[in-house]
């Protein structure tokens, strides 16, 4: 039987487990995605982006820094309690150590960045919900790490949700985007199984072509110092929304 996103109990998501086995250090491919993404930000003005929103934010905190450069507000939109419950104390009380060679970087990369991590992460709004139920067209930016490809697997919930991302930006908004390469379902610590949709850049090309313009896909390769979760790498994207879409 496949699973698919609704058969998922998302507050159990293993954060701890997942951020010591992915972002407790810096990794290549982290870095990667980081220099991949903030050429595209220095092409926007500083606080040219009234709000912007990550799509599925788990905790990952390098996407909220890298959107802080141009966004006055940033959602992170996420619908894991586990999660939340880490992001808010992440903005609200003080973020992990970890995360400041993730915002040097950034900051090195694009220099529109906030100063200090702190700052960057007061431009954050928390939402608990779900991103399927965002309304069209509420942002001029929107970034998405690592989620469509890893809460299903099936390819046409997949699309599904590559859909609802495009459609929560207003027409030319900017999309940005990373999905982990032919990831299958996967295992997170020592027990915890969650869904896989493996798709590459042929698959992520034919799922955005006809919502967008400006679509750039391209991918890196697999990470040796990251956890083998069977994936063969990243595929990251940038577009615009395209209108009517």
């Amino acid at each position: 039987m496949v699973t698919r996103n609704d058969d998922v109990d998302w507050d159990r998501w293993p954060v701890t487990d997942y951020l010591a086995e992915n972002y407790r250090r810096l990794h290549p491919a982290d870095a990667a995605v980081i220099a991949h993404h903030s050429a595209y930000y220095r092409r926007l003005g500083p606080g040219s982006v009234a709000a912007s929103v990550e799509f599925g934010a788990g905790p990952n905190l390098y996407p909220l820094v890298l959107a802080s450069a141009v966004s006055r507000r940033v959602d992170a939109v996420e619908t894991s309690r586990a999660n939340i419950a880490y992001l808010r104390r992440q903005v609200s009380v003080r973020p992990d150590g970890s995360w400041l060679p993730f915002h040097a970087l950034c900051r090195r990369l694009n220099p529109d960045v906030p100063a200090t991590l702190g700052e960057a992460l007061r431009r954050v709004r928390v939402v608990h919900g779900d991103v399927r139920a965002l309304p069209p067209g509420a942002y001029g930016l929107a970034s998405m790490h690592f989620v469509a490809e890893g809460a299903t697997e099936d390819v046409g919930e997949f699309a599904a949700f590559c859909r609802a991302f495009v459609r929560c930006a207003a027409p030319g908004g900017h999309l940005l985007a990373a999905f982990m390469e032919h990831m299958p379902t996967y295992g997170i610590g020592a027990r915890s199984r969650w869904p896989g949709c493996p798709v590459g850049p042929e698959t992520v090309t034919r799922v955005f072509a006809p919502l967008t313009r400006e679509l750039e896909v391209t991918r890196i390769d697999s990470d040796p110092t990251l956890p083998d979760y069977g994936d063969s790498g990243m595929v990251l994207l940038t577009a615009r929304a395209a209108p009517g879409r």
